[in-house]
């Protein structure tokens, strides 16, 4: 079976075993993925960069205590996370950097990209305005899709922390982007209508 045909968890263990090439094809299966998680957390390019080396470099040294608990996903992410929790911890300023503006999942019409741009805009300022504990859980887990459980593996924190730190979250967001819900509202939605179904952020995520 070649690297490419491997499962993920068939990787690692080749690659604990002394295969050059099964790390790097774990990698270009998951880099495109992990970077974006790295960009979307720290909102500075040359730190999610740096992050996300640090990262491939600590789970290339790590892969040989992988026990296959989770997915594989599910421990790279894990290791990507705490990487920029590092590096959140380290900096001494919050980065002034935005996300970049265009992608390759922006939509082809000349028409609608000036408008998904905006919106995008408006999301990743809204995200930005939020803490970093609030910030994390809702990327993990609307925007990502991650589930309550495993955003609490991942951040090594309580499912209950994780589900109130969401609600605080989407409130805080919802009186931002209401707007996007429904552009004939008050954008000030009130806090204790808040419902995650109600919050546009992941479709405005999507083919990223």
């Amino acid at each position: 079976m070649t690297a490419a045909a491997s499962s993920d968890a068939a990787l690692i263990a080749a690659h604990a075993a002394g295969d050059p090439r099964a790390f790097a094809e774990l990698v270009r299966r998951h880099r495109d993925r992990m970077w974006a998680v790295a960009l979307r957390t720290l909102r500075d390019p040359e730190e999610a960069s740096d992050a996300l080396q640090e990262a491939f470099i600590s789970a290339f040294r790590a892969a040989g205590s992988f026990r296959a608990e989770s997915q594989v996903t599910t421990w790279l992410h894990r290791i990507v996370v705490n990487a920029c929790l590092d590096r959140v911890r380290r900096r001494q300023a919050r980065p002034t950097v935005p996300l970049p503006e265009t992608g390759p999942g922006e939509p082809a019409s000349p028409r609608d990209a000036m408008s998904e741009r905006e919106t995008r805009l408006v999301v990743q300022r809204a995200l930005a305005e939020l803490s970093e504990e609030q910030r994390l859980p809702i990327i993990m887990v609307d925007v990502e899709g991650y589930s309550v459980a495993e955003t609490a593996k991942m951040l090594g924190i309580a499912e209950g922390t994780v589900k109130s730190r969401c609600a605080r979250g989407r409130a805080k967001l919802a009186k931002v982007l209401g707007h996007l819900r429904n552009p004939d509202a008050d954008a000030n939605v009130p806090g204790d209508a808040v419902d995650r179904r109600d919050v546009p952020i992941r479709r405005h995520w999507e083919g990223r």
